[in-house]
């Protein structure tokens, strides 16, 4: 069992620790707006692991990715809990990059590899997409 440990340090601020031993400042109050929301770090979370899984299989594909952008955006449900109703996840790769390729990594991590994803469409409805740019012009 992992155990992250997350101490009130006043007002609506907080420090966690990971279970990897990282620390993350958390600020519930988005006027004060000292550090990111809880529900800001899912949206972050869901980036990251989208993220990670699209690298690894392009890589796997042998694609020549140069760059990725993870862009999740959201709507939350107006009454509590305001959890996540609505998000997209738009992928912005830059490289040499096939379609058929890009598209079945977005495919995989969307269906089957994001644990992230895998949560949150018990609430959410998705809508995936992906911008493929050109190279680099050197």
């Amino acid at each position: 069992m992992q155990t992250a440990s997350i101490k009130w340090i006043g007002e609506q601020k907080f420090y966690a620790m990971s279970p990897s031993g990282h620390a993350v400042p958390f600020d519930s109050d988005r006027e004060s707006n000292k550090a990111p929301g809880p529900m800001e770090m899912v949206l972050l979370a869901l980036g990251a692991c989208t993220a990670t899984d699209v690298v690894l299989i392009l890589e796997k594909k042998r694609q020549k990715l140069e760059a990725l952008e993870v862009l999740c955006s959201g709507e939350r449900a107006a009454e509590p809990p305001t959890v996540w109703v609505n998000l997209e996840v738009l992928f912005r790769v830059r490289g040499t990059v096939d379609d058929d390729a890009m598209r079945h990594a977005m495919s995989l991590t969307e269906e089957k590899y994001c644990s992230v994803a895998a949560m949150l469409k018990k609430t959410a409805q998705f809508t995936w997409r992906y911008e493929i740019l050109p190279p680099a012009s050197k």
